[in-house]
């Protein structure tokens, strides 16, 4: 494994920056390419069919061109509808996101737990898989909003967002039957616990959870005992479609210096 093999983290958008951040944090030399599919942006309201053709293909051409050590769906509706069909299609190693209902419902006092994602990723089995294998005896209750999608690229990249507009975008979910039983909140896309303060602040007695420290976790395990560079080099930024330039301040808090088009 050369040194500078970098991770390959892929989204529609800017929600994978929160993989990346914990990630980061464990493996701060670790070179990184962020590849963002704006050009099809958002994958939530796409066909399960555009998806499982898009993302594969595109990722094999991200390979070829950085050669990665390892390549990170940081998206849980791509990997909810995609997963396989990537591991099938590349060579080295791929962790997918999947919404965190097992921590979920290990943390849950009252058993009703929400499941806050896109509408592509909550209407998928994969999510029914989940919730009967480790959310048995709990009451899953699922919501799923572009709306909230919309709002974390919009406040990233330095538009006027404000904290009214995420909470009452997130509201149905609290709304729908059972729904003011709630404790504990799957965020089931990458793009949300962007917004997290704010849904934190609205709902004090609610837990919100999502899967970016176990992915990161999971990353460190995979590469252990390869080498890295001895210094953090600078990430690199791909999109699909040029992206807004109001974008590179955010994207250079995580460490993404390079700003790149496919």
């Amino acid at each position: 494994m050369e040194p500078g093999a970098p991770l390959l983290f892929f989204d529609s958008g800017i929600g994978g920056l929160s993989i990346l951040g914990p990630t980061r944090a464990l493996l701060p030399h670790a070179p990184i390419v962020y590849a963002a599919d704006n050009a099809a942006f958002p994958y939530g309201t796409r066909s399960e069919g555009e998806i499982a053709a898009r993302v594969p293909a595109l990722l094999g051409r991200l390979v070829e061109r950085f050669r990665p050590r390892l390549a990170v769906i940081a998206c849980n509706t791509a990997s909810t509808i995609a997963l396989d069909h990537v591991r099938a299609a590349l060579d080295i190693p791929v962790v997918g996101t999947v919404p965190a209902i097992k921590p979920a419902a290990e943390r849950s006092k009252s058993r009703v737990i929400g499941v806050l994602g896109t509408e592509a990723t909550v209407r998928q089995p994969y999510v029914d898989n989940l919730s009967r294998d480790f959310a048995g005896d709990c009451t899953v209750i699922r919501y799923g909003s572009a709306a909230l999608v919309e709002l974390a690229e919009r406040r990233l990249a330095g538009d006027t967002v404000s904290k009214d507009e995420v909470v009452a975008a997130a509201q149905p979910l609290f709304e729908a039957a059972n729904g003011a039983e709630i404790d504990t909140v799957v965020l089931a896309c990458t793009h949300f616990p962007l917004l997290a303060d704010w849904l934190e602040e609205a709902h004090p007695g609610v837990a919100f959870v999502d899967g970016g420290a176990g992915i990161a976790r999971r990353i460190d395990y995979l590469t252990k005992g390869q080498p890295w560079p001895d210094t953090a080099g600078d990430g690199i930024a791909v999109f699909t479609a040029p992206p807004p330039d109001t974008l590179r301040p955010a994207l250079e808090k995580f460490g993404l210096s390079q700003i790149k088009t496919l």
